[in-house]
């Protein structure tokens, strides 16, 4: 028997159902399928790249239409199953944190272990699953990690909307959560889209430290904390500094004022649990950090892709926002001839702004 004449045989709505069951064993909080149309998201795509808010975020141009035409990605996929998993765990206050300028502020995602890799091997178990049931199939699984529109193919899952943040909101679970998807060739049934449900709430729009949220639904990466501390490989605008405050990685504002937020669960996975004290740990104690201990301390996380230089870069901003104490001062003072000319620039301008007189204190928002 031919590979088309078996599959002809398969029960698809069974095998739906033993796709969702196994999802949910292999810890996914959720899964959903859609049909991979993104026609209308595409074209929203272009005019966002038109705009030039990806700033330097090339690929994102470079990739083009592939990333709104899953088959344009991978040649005979039409389903896309989608999986959320919960990542928020214990720790310190978010925003006790944001309100303590003298401590970094790491977004909640990047404390514990990097998400990537768990998420493609859950999914692949999960297509191993299904191969297993129908023989071989097409697939590819993704997490963050190709040209993929990962919130709206969620979306029309069902798994959640896009709020006016950009980030994806459940009605039953916030917006901590991560997303993957496993492309197949397999005719599965598909879920209905979730409906919009942010209302007249502009929260996140007046919560963004930057002003990144240009209009509801729209966001210029240019200005995001997330892409200026994660994304942007050289200098940070100096108009941009101040406002970024103790953000040391990523920024979470948006999600903390979101009212959909108090239905989001603690993730069961341990291994999202904070690591090293990062979660309120002082801006000196970070910057004291030698290459040797970046890189050890922030083995298997999502920290580590920055690079120990922007590191050091985001830190001398941080402490650039910081209250003045002989302490931070000579902490900036030690990195003052640091080989990198990226960092001692940002040092000079943290330096500068002590002597100048920066405020005593920050705001969080």
């Amino acid at each position: 028997m031919t590979e088309s004449h078996r599959r002809r045989d398969v029960d698809y709505t069974a095998l739906t159902a033993s796709v969702r069951q196994r999802a949910m064993e292999l810890g996914f909080q959720q899964v959903a399928i859609s049909d991979g149309e993104l026609s209308r998201d595409e074209a929203a795509l272009l005019a966002w790249l038109d705009a030039g808010y990806h700033g330097e975020l090339e690929y994102m141009a470079r990739h083009g239409v592939r990333r709104a035409r899953p088959a344009a990605l991978v040649p005979g996929t039409i389903r896309i199953v989608s999986v959320r998993m919960d990542y928020r765990r214990g720790g310190a206050d978010p925003e006790t944190v944001l309100g303590s300028p003298q401590l970094g502020y790491v977004s909640r995602y990047a404390l514990g272990r990097d998400y990537h890799k768990m998420i493609r091997r859950r999914l692949q178990r999960l297509a191993d699953h299904m191969e297993s049931e129908v023989g071989v199939f097409g697939y590819r699984a993704f997490a963050d990690s190709a040209p993929v529109m990962e919130k709206p193919l969620a979306r029309n899952a069902g798994l959640g909307w896009i709020g006016k943040h950009t980030n994806l909101i459940n009605r039953t679970a916030g917006s901590w959560f991560f997303l993957g998807e496993l492309y197949t060739d397999l005719p599965l049934d598909v879920d209905r889209p979730a409906s919009d449900h942010c209302g007249t709430c502009r929260a996140c729009i007046d919560a963004c430290p930057t002003g990144a949220i240009v209009a509801p639904y729209r966001l210029d990466a240019r200005l995001c904390i997330s892409y200026l501390t994660i994304e942007l490989r050289g200098s940070i605008p100096v108009a941009l500094r101040p406002l970024i405050g103790n953000r040391i990685f990523g920024c979470d504002d948006c999600q903390l004022v979101c009212p959909w937020n108090r239905f989001a669960r603690t993730s069961p996975e341990a291994d999202f649990d904070p690591r090293h004290g990062l979660d309120s740990a002082s801006l000196v104690e970070l910057f004291a950090w030698s290459r040797e201990d970046y890189e050890a301390r922030t083995e298997g996380m999502a920290l580590r892709r920055i690079g120990y230089e922007r590191w050091l870069r985001n830190i001398a901003v941080a402490l650039g926002n910081a209250p003045a104490s002989p302490t931070v001062t000579e902490a900036l003072t030690g990195r003052r001839d640091h080989p990198s000319a990226l960092v001692r620039e940002h040092v000079a301008w943290a330096l500068a702004r002590h002597r100048e007189g920066p405020p005593e204190r920050i705001p969080s928002a």
